[in-house]
């Protein structure tokens, strides 16, 4: 049984440990640029100290040595034969079974963007801002994102609602917040509804609180070196984050792997990709059936991952019991200070208020999950 996983995100090493459980004899072989894990949550850490950005990378060698995994470094270039053979910078790779999760990529369309830092880019990108802070002695900071208006669940919310409230106690801590605007803009009038319908008017309630100005509900135009650019309007920035909205991997477009309207690789809720024999997909390179307020999250990655691998080995032995995704969505925002859990599933949505445990809940996971991957 050869199995090849893409990637060394959430999904790819969630796949790898669950491949590794059902099949201790298969021979998994991981393909990726490099051999390391970046731990994207923590990102909002860096402006602040919290966290550098060697305490987020973390080198695989001795986890997929622990795994019996044999690592390629590569960049994948295209999926033929039907999944089975990946294409690489390195050559062709044949397998049995593939679990794609290489990530998805932000779409950098609007005219300007280059003038927006977008913090979920990377460890370069968070530390650029908090050289930008340390270097602004008052100014305006707009902080907001978009979407992919053809895959609704494609974008990254909650870390720039993080960033918002993690610059404005950041600020407030240095005893500067009186010299700066603070200004949130999104082209959505209730921004952050996916994580549940009490959540936008909690959420814009804690910003008039916090000072900060909001500009909601006008379609994005662009940006100028200092100036974010709507239909409803433009205004000064001295510093812009924006997290624009995600699409599929750079090598898909090649591809002849289904596609849905928004650029992703279309699966099923067995995580499979449709119409391909003993090829899934797990986070964000899939467009999944479900409820429309399924999010891009590391959550979600790992359940569709543990569900990919699960039925993947399950093909690879001719059963064809396969077994369903969860949709569930959980999230603790971060306000350096305080969390806010919000948790959404088919029954509803579970909205706490901002809670100083929280906050030292989420450094208490980062520190386990990272720990089993050391």
């Amino acid at each position: 049984m050869n199995i090849t996983i893409l990637g060394t995100g959430f999904a790819a090493l969630t796949a790898v440990k669950q491949t590794r459980k059902k099949a201790p004899n298969a021979t998994i072989t991981v393909i990726a640029p490099k051999e390391e894990f970046l731990y994207y949550p923590s990102l909002i850490w860096i402006p602040s100290g919290l966290r550098k950005g060697d305490d987020l990378r973390i080198n695989l060698h001795n986890f997929f040595n622990r795994q019996h995994v044999k690592f390629v470094e590569a960049s994948v270039e295209n999926v033929t034969d039907g999944g089975r053979t990946v294409v690489t910078s390195q050559g062709e790779f044949k397998n049995d079974g593939l679990i794609i999760a290489t990530g998805g990529r932000f779409i950098k369309k609007l005219p300007g963007i280059e003038h927006a830092i977008t913090p979920c880019e990377g460890i370069p990108a968070a530390e650029k801002i908090k050289a930008r802070l340390d270097s602004m002695s008052g100014g305006t900071i707009a902080i907001g994102f978009g979407g992919n208006p053809k895959e609704p669940s494609a974008m990254r919310g909650g870390p720039m609602f993080e960033f918002l409230f993690g610059i404005d106690n950041l600020l407030r801590k240095q005893g500067r917040r009186d010299q700066f605007k603070i200004v949130f803009f999104n082209p959505a009038p209730e921004p952050g509804k996916r994580l549940g319908p009490k959540v936008p008017g909690n959420l814009v309630k804690m910003m008039a609180k916090q000072g900060i100005e909001t500009h909601l509900g006008n379609k994005m135009v662009g940006f100028e070196e200092n100036l974010v650019k709507t239909e409803g309007g433009e205004f000064h920035a001295d510093l812009i984050l924006f997290m624009p909205g995600m699409t599929g991997p750079a090598w898909l477009p090649n591809s002849d792997l289904p596609k849905s309207e928004g650029g992703m690789i279309r699966a099923n809720m067995f995580a499979q990709v449709e119409g391909y024999e003993n090829t899934y997909v797990a986070g964000d390179a899939g467009s999944f059936p479900g409820p429309e307020w399924q999010a891009k999250q590391a959550h979600a990655a790992d359940l569709q991952a543990t569900k990919a691998a699960t039925n993947l080995v399950k093909s690879l032995n001719g059963q064809t019991d396969f077994e369903e995704f969860k949709h569930e969505l959980i999230c603790i925002v971060d306000t350096l200070k305080h969390g806010i859990l919000i948790k959404r599933t088919d029954k509803g949505t579970t909205l706490l208020p901002p809670c100083r445990l929280l906050h030292i809940g989420k450094r208490v996971f980062e520190w386990m999950y990272l720990r089993q991957y050391r």
